[in-house]
């Protein structure tokens, strides 16, 4: 989202000196052009201004907040979506404080775009809430040629599996996976 905002901060539009009023009936105050001595940055800061609710057609209107759903993706190169859909394994402490996650990738299509790409940099784990992300891969190699990818991520306190296992929910629900316990 914030990407969002500073491409629509940048735009010729958003210079108007003017106050704007939404669709929502809010009034925001004008916007004030930033510029810094210390960096080669030039846009607006970012201001959020007090709002003042205004009736519109004789009613109030109420403020829903705007949720941005992203589709639960793995990367190796930034930018790129794995396609090939993994195997997971999952190993977790008795106390439950820490845990581990082993995915395997059986002829990734990472390989298919690496030369043209860039080589792999990590293992990412991106959904609506942010990244997850280890460096900790391995590739197998058959003959000269990558057959398998493995990627560790390692877990450390009881938040980050919780974490973990809120991408995996959605990371699944997404591309048809199921939970099996052993």
């Amino acid at each position: 989202m914030a990407a969002l905002q500073s491409l629509a901060l940048s735009s010729p539009i958003s210079h108007c000196q003017q106050q704007q009023r939404s669709h929502s009936g809010l009034v925001s105050s004008p916007r004030v052009l930033y510029q810094s001595a210390n960096s080669s940055f030039n846009g607006q800061a970012m201001q959020i201004p007090r709002q003042q609710w205004v009736p519109l057609k004789g009613s109030w209107q109420t403020s829903r907040a705007i949720t941005m759903m992203v589709k639960p993706v793995i990367q190796f190169i930034q930018g790129t979506d794995e396609q090939t859909i993994p195997d997971v394994r999952l190993t977790k402490s008795r106390d439950g404080s820490n845990g581990v996650a082993i995915f395997s990738f059986d002829q990734p299509s990472v390989f298919d775009s690496s030369t043209e790409l860039g080589d792999i940099t990590g293992f990412y784990m991106i959904d609506e809430e942010g990244v997850l992300n280890t460096v900790d891969v391995s590739a197998k190699f058959v003959n000269g040629k990558p057959s398998r990818v493995e990627a560790k991520y390692t877990m450390r306190t009881p938040r980050d599996w919780d974490r973990f296992m809120r991408f995996m929910e959605r990371y699944s629900d997404a591309n048809g996976l199921q939970f099996i316990k052993k």
